[in-house]
């Protein structure tokens, strides 16, 4: 993957192909940014600046043969780990090595995905990956190998928050203490998950979500789409660029998303002395709780965003809202006000308490039950 193809960046890309030429590399780095701002991309396009010992700041001019088998990301010196779960395929002790066809036609297809979109790649949507035990002696036994071309190995471990805590103890004196010219690039959409055990060994390198500009220009490179149609995509992806290519195609979850919401937020407001709203909230409370886990943190990550674009547009920073409801009969202007300084905290509160319980295993209907008449009552709460 070339430098050229990463959207932005440009002082991270500066950054680390001087670390290289300088001789300055460090053994543990931890990629930290945004859905869609080009954290995997990088790492790739650094490894293969790293691994194939290219020049003039760019993925060109070293060993070509090298350059090539980073087209279709079999360079055996290069090692992914990321999150699976057990499939209709692999039944039992699920590893990244057994889903690497996916991986990489994920990357060639969408290389700057999220963790939903590799879960409906395998099939596992209605489950929640993670990066395991099996993973963790797979790293292991991968890197107490000797380099294949005789220089760095490179193991880049996406969405490193989803290391549980067994597989991080397994991996934590590699990390520390890896073998003789390997590096470890770990990334991460949420620094907070990181066991401080791990994150306080490795090298962070903080990424900002892309400018509306660099969207609006990547989308017309790759999609050839007109400027404004492309400037009011780039508005409302919020700094995602995976997302801005969703909203080209029409293919975001986020549609689903809103109709789930708005008949979320009516039955609340219809709720408070009518007894039917309550049966139209449990019976919602249902049907969410039928989809997958990470659909459902999902869906509540977007409440979330709906709810402080709410505010924003109540308090008058109408330069800040980049959401844009499709439902014709349903207006963000109308419904701001009900959202303020004097419930938007214990609103946010519930939700991510939701999805933490969610993420833990709780029972989704009685979660989300119990969220919505908390809700009901908060959304009727008066602004002071």
């Amino acid at each position: 993957m070339l430098f050229t193809e990463i959207l932005g960046q440009e002082h991270i890309k500066a950054h680390l192909t001087q670390s290289v030429n300088n001789g300055r590399i460090a053994h543990a780095q931890l990629f930290v940014g945004p859905e869609g701002c080009g954290t995997l991309p990088m790492a790739i396009a650094y490894a293969q600046y790293l691994l194939c010992k290219n020049t003039e700041n760019e993925n060109t001019g070293g060993n070509e043969s090298c350059n090539l088998k980073f087209n279709n990301l079999s360079h055996p010196d290069l090692h992914f780990a990321f999150p699976v779960a057990a499939n209709g395929v692999i039944k039992s002790h699920p590893v990244s090595s057994h889903f690497l066809v996916e991986w990489r036609e994920l990357i060639e297809e969408q290389p700057y995905g999220n963790l939903f979109d590799w879960y409906k790649k395998i099939g596992i949507e209605k489950k929640q990956g993670q990066i395991g035990v099996d993973e963790a002696q797979d790293i292991v036994k991968s890197l107490s190998l000797k380099s294949y071309e005789g220089g760095y190995k490179v193991m880049i471990i996406w969405m490193a928050e989803k290391i549980n805590t067994q597989a991080a103890n397994k991996l934590l004196k590699l990390i520390e203490e890896p073998p003789n010219k390997t590096v470890f690039v770990l990334i991460t959409e949420d620094e907070e998950q990181i066991i401080n055990t791990i994150k306080s060994r490795c090298q962070v390198l903080h990424f900002p979500p892309l400018s509306e500009e660099i969207i609006k220009q990547g989308l017309i490179n790759k999609y050839s789409i007109a400027e404004d149609v492309a400037g009011k995509i780039a508005h409302q992806a919020n700094g995602n660029f995976n997302k801005a290519c969703d909203l080209v195609y029409q293919d975001t979850e986020d549609t689903q998303f809103e109709e789930w919401f708005i008949f979320w937020i009516r039955s609340a407001f219809k709720a408070r002395g009518n007894k039917n709203a309550i049966h139209d909230l449990i019976s919602w409370s249902e049907d969410i709780a039928k989809t997958g886990r990470e659909t459902q943190k999902q869906f509540l990550q977007f409440c979330l965003n709906f709810f402080r674009q709410a505010l924003l547009m109540n308090y008058n920073a109408s330069e800040l809202v980049f959401m844009e409801p499709k439902s014709e009969n349903f207006q963000l202007e109308k419904f701001a006000p009900f959202v303020h300084g004097n419930n938007i905290i214990e609103i946010s509160d519930e939700l991510q308490d939701a999805i933490y319980h969610i993420e833990r295993n709780g029972n989704s209907k009685i979660i989300l039950t119990d969220l919505s008449i908390k809700l009901t009552r908060l959304l009727h709460k008066k602004a002071s």
